[in-house]
């Protein structure tokens, strides 16, 4: 049996209760050493197998897979935040049923929820955002045209872009071209809920400068959007006019 860990957004103790258990009772363990916290390791039991999967194939990744299969032995295949984000859990799903070997996932703690804690904030606020747009800039990895940064920029909603930190430049100019203001609330949000995070709050404008004056050119999401600004309404949930299947509303 394979197990796909979403290991959380950085921190070690933001990983899911079944998955540290998933973790404890793993005999053979491939992480995602460029961005898992090696301190998630911590949880495996001492003979548990170890493979940083930064420095394999696709096809080595599979053959760990498939040689612990064959000696009857659990694996736990850990990816940084929620698998279902950028995981590239897809073509190893589809290499695993081809060998008819069985899997399961494991949701965890996504690093664009990590960053909205960082930035204490909420990303869907009333008559300000009720969407959120993740996404990321095209790089070795094609996007689609169709999911152009303009395109999504033109909605005005709360974007969260991953995978981007080295394209500051163009991305704040194709977030302007496509309808957000230069002056648009953004921030550079740096390992969020890891012990080093570093919030960077700016403005569309200044995304790269700041990025620049604060050493940052990795491993950071890039958050945009009137959520991070000083725009409120209250919320007609808690409105004592507001009648829900629990209250009465008070007349």
């Amino acid at each position: 049996m394979v197990h796909f860990v979403g290991a959380g957004s950085g921190a070690a103790d933001l990983i899911t209760v079944r998955g540290m258990k998933l973790l404890e009772k793993a005999d053979v363990v491939i992480y995602a050493g460029s961005l898992v916290n090696p301190e998630l390791l911590d949880y495996t039991s001492p003979d548990c197998e170890i493979h940083n999967s930064a420095l394999m194939t696709l096809d080595e990744v599979i053959d760990v897979m498939q040689n612990a299969e064959k000696s009857s032995r659990t694996t736990v295949r850990l990816h940084t935040g929620d698998p279902c984000l950028y995981g590239v859990i897809r073509e190893q799903m589809d290499r695993l049923d081809a060998l008819g070997i069985a899997y399961d996932v494991c949701p965890g703690v996504s690093s664009f929820c990590g960053a909205a804690a960082a930035l204490k904030a909420e990303y869907t606020l009333p008559d300000v955002s009720q969407s959120v747009i993740i996404t990321r800039m095209a790089g070795r990895t094609p996007v689609p045209e169709r999911e152009s940064i303009e395109s999504f920029a033109a909605h005005n909603a709360t974007m969260v872009i991953f995978l981007s930190t080295g394209m500051l430049e163009e991305l704040s100019e194709r977030l302007i071209k496509g309808g957000y203001k230069a002056e648009t609330p953004a921030a550079v949000v740096y390992k969020a809920t890891w012990e080093d995070e570093k919030v960077c709050r700016c403005t569309v404008g200044t995304l790269a400068q700041t990025a620049k004056e604060n050493g940052i050119t990795k491993t950071a999401l890039i958050t945009v959007g009137d959520f991070l600004g000083d725009i409120r309404s209250l919320s007609k949930l808690y409105s004592p006019d507001f009648e829900t299947g629990f209250r009465k509303a008070e007349l």
